[in-house]
């Protein structure tokens, strides 16, 4: 029994997943400890292509401009996509994953650098939050858990020094191979794609020669007839010199007996100097824990699932994770949670990340295996050329059908009956258990600026008696409520609302132009009083 804790939360992994739930629950003063394995950020470019929604997280979390600014490349250039086929060079290509698409949905643009500069950004943000201690050199090497709450066993990496330290809950950041999902029991579901995929990093001022034909791109995806919907995959870390490349290879491939060069050469088309500084296998697999809460732990981020880098969606899907167990242990700590909050976690994190991996990596591999397989120039140039073009119209679609959200979760009110999903249309209404978009109010400033730590309620001309109930409602059970006058009510339109809900991480909760429910009613399902 652990009579008392030393922290409110410990966070075994210190990367952006981690270090954004540390920083999210130490702005509201929360005790947290966060331990990470490693003393400084690890020189491997992943997790780059950071979408309008992240770049939102960092604005709350008080550190998009900084993010910005350790940008390497710079802005001007450009960070978009692009897809060719057969070979780097090729004659066939077009315009892939344009996040602008989407742009009028979101507060914030997205933004492209590597995970390691991010990391370095979020450990500076951390040093600025007393609450928030930070042990670097350090990892979980035991955890138990009652009632009350955890106890995890710490080891120092350099020396092999040990200490316990006690939290009311602990989450697990800390990757696919996560100590803590399994030292807690967690199962994982895998789906294994029998592949075997290299990680080059390189450096090459002669690729990025060759490359200045395609302007304002920072990210190549080749397909390739004999890899069957699987990528080759390039993306620039800087501008003029540093590359990263992923790719399957032949399974019995090692470091010592694959042909690198001739690998690189083939798939861009013509030769070129290469000067390696990391090379790495791995399998590719899809890997969902099969619970994401188990007690008084968590896991979030790549701990609770996994997948191949295809489309950018892990680490943001991390930071999601982060923003959504943050408030919602916040809630805990603060004594206004209902029963139900914590759960909910898992109710809408693991089905939207479900629908990810099927609607959106798993159908891409088997949408471009389809393609490659049915359409070759050589063979019918017409009707290859036919099929990519409408390949290319329909790059927009991949962009603006990826809306995770919450319709049908517990602790959303006025939901479809519809269950939580990656798949979904953006657009500016309100809706229940989907992301609010920004708007601009009369009086020069935008709805989210208004937005922050506890609940929001946007009135665009309501009945006065219905703010009123919310009011009283919320100051009953505690509830943290910003109320936000109607500073432009001939903008409802924008919303199709006059009153909204806004949980603290941007998704509407409820939504109506007047009360047909009590206003305790809809801040108990939200806060899983009556999930």
């Amino acid at each position: 029994m652990i009579e008392t804790t030393e922290f409110d939360v410990i966070v075994a992994g210190g990367g952006p997943v981690g270090m954004g739930l540390a920083i999210e629950l130490g702005q509201r003063g929360h005790r947290v400890l966060l331990i990470e394995k490693y003393l400084t950020p690890q020189p491997i470019p992943k997790g780059q292509n950071l979408t309008q929604r992240s770049m939102e997280h960092f604005h709350f979390w008080g550190a998009e401009k900084e993010l910005r600014a350790a940008r390497t490349i710079p802005p001007e250039y450009g960070i978009g996509g692009m897809t060719s086929y057969g070979t780097l060079l090729s004659e066939y290509h077009y315009d892939w994953l344009q996040r602008e698409v989407v742009r009028p949905f979101y507060f914030t643009d997205n933004e492209r650098l590597p995970q390691y500069a991010t990391e370095a950004v979020l450990r500076e943000r951390a040093t600025k939050l007393p609450s928030l201690t930070v042990l670097y050199g350090h990892e979980v090497t035991g955890l138990e858990q009652s009632e009350n709450g955890v106890s995890v066993e710490i080891e120092e990496r350099e020396t092999g020094r040990k200490q316990t330290r006690t939290s009311r809950f602990a989450v697990g950041c800390d990757g696919s191979n996560s100590t803590v999902r399994k030292l807690a029991g967690m199962t994982q579901t895998l789906r294994e794609h029998d592949k075997l995929m290299v990680l080059l990093v390189f450096r090459s001022t002669e690729l990025h020669k060759l490359l200045t034909r395609y302007r304002g791109k920072s990210f190549y995806n080749v397909l390739s007839p004999e890899l069957k919907g699987y990528w080759l995959f390039f993306g620039r870390v800087d501008l003029g010199n540093s590359w990263f490349f992923h790719a399957p290879v032949p399974l019995g491939s090692t470091l010592e007996n694959f042909d690198f060069d001739g690998y690189l050469h083939k798939a861009v088309g013509q030769s070129f100097a290469i000067d390696y500084e990391h090379k790495g296998l791995w399998e590719l697999r899809i890997a969902i824990a099969d619970i994401y809460r188990k007690g008084n732990v968590f896991i979030a981020g790549d701990a609770a699932h996994s997948h191949p880098p295809y489309g950018g969606y892990g680490v943001n899907s991390g930071f999601e994770d982060a923003r959504n167990l943050g408030w919602k242990l916040a809630a805990e700590l603060e004594g206004w949670a209902g029963p139900s909050l914590l759960d909910s976690y898992d109710a809408e994190r693991r089905l939207v990340f479900e629908s990810t991996a099927r609607d959106f990596i798993e159908t891409s591999i088997r949408v471009d295996g389809d393609f490659l397989a049915n359409h070759n120039p050589l063979m019918n140039r017409a009707g290859f050329e036919t099929a990519w073009q409408a390949r290319a119209q329909g790059t927009e679609d991949e962009v603006g059908s990826f809306e995770p959200n919450y319709d049908g979760s517990p602790i959303i009110c006025g939901s479809t009956g519809a269950t939580p999903t990656a798949l979904g249309n953006h657009c500016h209404k309100a809706r229940p258990g989907h992301h609010l978009s920004p708007l601009a109010l009369a009086d020069g400033t935008n709805v989210y600026d208004h937005l922050g730590g506890g609940f929001t309620l946007l009135d665009f001309g309501a009945p006065a008696d219905d703010v009123t109930a919310f009011e009283q409602a919320a100051r009953e059970f505690g509830i943290p409520l910003n109320i936000v006058p109607a500073f432009n009510s001939g903008k409802k339109s924008a919303y199709e609302a006059q009153l909204i809900l806004v949980r603290p991480d941007q998704f509407v909760a409820w939504a109506g132009d007047a009360l047909t429910e009590t206003a305790a009613s809809i801040l108990e399902i939200a806060i899983g009083q009556e999930a």
